[in-house]
C-alpha cells in the first residue's frame, strides 16, 4: 500500500501543481516522468539482488529510507532537472522496489497457499494505493504539494521502516534460504521439500520464464497505455468525461476480486495455463472496445480489463517460486519487475503516437490486442523447466 506515493496514481494529483508552480511545460514535466520510470527500471534486478544477498527486512529498511529521502528531494525541487531526479528514485524505489520486496517475502515465507496469500496482498494493496490520490488531493489543497511530499515521506517512513525491523522477522535467513518448488501448486495445499537452487543463468535459458516475464510486461503495457488515456479513449465511443472517469471504479473492484481468484487459482493449475488465460481476457476486452457504448458495455469492458490486469500480477507473483523455487527469488523478480516497469513507461506513448497516425484510437487499440493474443499463444507453447537434480 505504501508505495502509493511512487505510483502513476499517486503522482498525478501532482503534475498541475509541479507545472504551474516551477513554470515548466506539460511535455517537460511528462518527458521527466518517462526518463524517470526508464531510468527506475535499471534499479530493479540490483534490489532483487539484495533481497537474495541481505534480506527482505534489511532491503525493505533501506528502500524505505531512499524512497522517503526522494520524496522530500521532490519537495524542494526547482527545475525540471531534479524533478527528473526525484521521479527517478520514487519509480525505482517506490513503485518497484517496495511492492518487489514485499510480494517477495510473502512468497518467500508462505510455503502453503502461497498463491492466495500474494493474490490477497496483491488486492489489499491496490486497494490501499487506490486510495492515495484522493488522500494527496486534499492534503495538497490544505498544504500545497509540496508539504505533502514531505508528509508521504514521514509516513512511508513511520509505517515500513517498523515493518522491516519488527513486522518482517518470520521472513529470516532461514526461511529466505529454503525453496518450496512446485509444492505451491499441489491441490491440498502441501508444501514440498525444498527445491534445488536454480541459478539464473539456467532460468534465463528456460522458455516459461520469458513467457511469464512478456505476459506480465504486456500486461502492464497495455493496461498503462488505456487506462492513461482513458477519458479520450472512452470518449470517442461517446463516454462523457465524467462516465469515462467512472469506468475506473469497475476496474479497480473487478481487479481486486480477480486478484484472489487468480491467486487461489495459482495452488491448483498451472500457472502457465493462467497467464494466457490472462492474456485471452487482455485481448478479449481491447477487441471488444471499438463496439463499446455508453451503458452496459462500457461497465462489461472495465470488468474485463481490471480483472486482466490484476489476474497477470497475481500469476506472475505465483509462477517463479512455482518453477524454481525461492532461492533466487528476488533476482528473478528484479529483472521481471524491471521489464514490466519498462513497459509500463513506453504504452501511454506508444497509444499516442498510434492515434496521431491514423486519427483514431481504433488502430491502435486493436493492434493491442493482436500484441496480447502473440503474448499469449507463445505463453501457451513455452516448455516448463524440467526438476532440477542437484549432482
Amino acid at each position: 500500500m505504501l508505495s502509493g506515493p511512487g505510483q502513476t496514481a499517486g503522482i498525478s494529483v501532482f503534475v498541475d501543481h509541479v507545472i504551474a508552480d516551477l513554470g515548466i511545460g506539460r511535455s517537460a514535466v511528462s518527458l521527466a516522468y518517462m526518463v524517470g520510470t526508464l531510468s527506475g527500471a535499471l534499479a530493479l534486478p540490483w534490489i532483487g539482488r539484495a533481497v537474495d544477498r541481505f534480506g527482505v527486512r534489511r532491503t525493505l529498511a533501506a528502500v524505505a529510507l531512499g524512497f522517503g529521502a526522494f520524496l522530500v528531494g521532490l519537495a524542494c525541487v526547482q527545475e525540471v532537472v531534479g524533478l527528473t531526479a526525484g521521479f527517478v528514485g520514487v519509480r525505482a524505489l517506490g513503485q518497484g522496489g517496495v511492492t518487489l520486496v514485499a510480494t517477495t517475502a510473502v512468497a518467500i515465507t508462505v510455503t502453503r497457499n502461497r498463491g492466495f496469500a500474494l493474490g490477497v496482498v496483491t488486492s489489499l494493496g491496490s486497494a490501499g494505493i487506490s486510495l492515495f490520490p484522493l488522500i494527496a488531493e486534499r492534503a495538497v489543497t490544505l498544504a500545497g504539494w509540496r508539504y505533502t511530499f514531505a508528509a508521504e515521506a514521514l509516513l512511508v517512513w513511520a509505517v515500513v521502516l517498523p515493518i522491516a525491523f519488527w513486522g518482517l522477522r518470520g521472513a529470516g535467513p532461514a526461511a529466505e534460504g529454503s525453496g518450496s518448488g512446485k509444492g505451491a501448486g499441489r491441490e491440498d495445499g502441501e508444501a514440498s521439500a525444498p527445491a534445488p537452487e536454480w541459478p539464473l543463468r539456467e532460468v534465463a535459458r528456460t522458455s516459461v520464464f520469458w513467457a511469464m516475464a512478456a505476459g506480465v510486461a504486456c500486461s502492464g503495457l497495455v493496461a498503462t497505455a488505456v487506462f492513461f488515456h482513458q477519458i479520450s479513449v472512452l470518449g470517442e465511443r461517446g463516454l462523457s468525461p465524467t462516465e469515462a472517469a467512472a469506468n475506473f471504479l469497475p476496474q479497480t473492484v473487478a481487479g481486486l476480486g480477480a486478484s484472489v481468484l487468480f491467486g487461489w487459482a495459482a495452488d491448483r493449475f498451472s500457472p502457465k495455463a493462467l497467464m494466457c488465460a490472462s492474456m485471452a481476457l487482455h485481448a478479449g476486452a481491447l477487441a471488444v472496445l471499438p463496439l463499446v457504448g455508453p451503458g452496459a458495455g462500457a461497465l462489461l469492458y472495465g470488468v474485463a480489463l481490471g480483472s486482466a490486469a490484476a489476474g497477470a500480477r497475481a500469476v506472475e507473483g505465483a509462477a517463479l517460486p512455482y518453477y524454481f523455487g525461492t532461492a533466487n527469488l528476488g533476482s528473478l523478480r528484479g529483472l521481471t519487475q524491471g521489464i514490466v516497469v519498462a513497459a509500463t513507461a513506453v504504452g501511454p506513448i506508444l497509444l499516442s503516437l498510434a492515434y496521431q497516425w491514423a486519427g483514431s484510437y481504433r488502430p491502435g487499440v486493436l493492434a493491442l490486442a493482436a500484441l496480447c493474443a502473440v503474448v499469449g499463444i507463445g505463453v501457451c507453447f513455452a516448455r516448463p523447466p524440467r526438476p532440477r537434480v542437484v549432482p
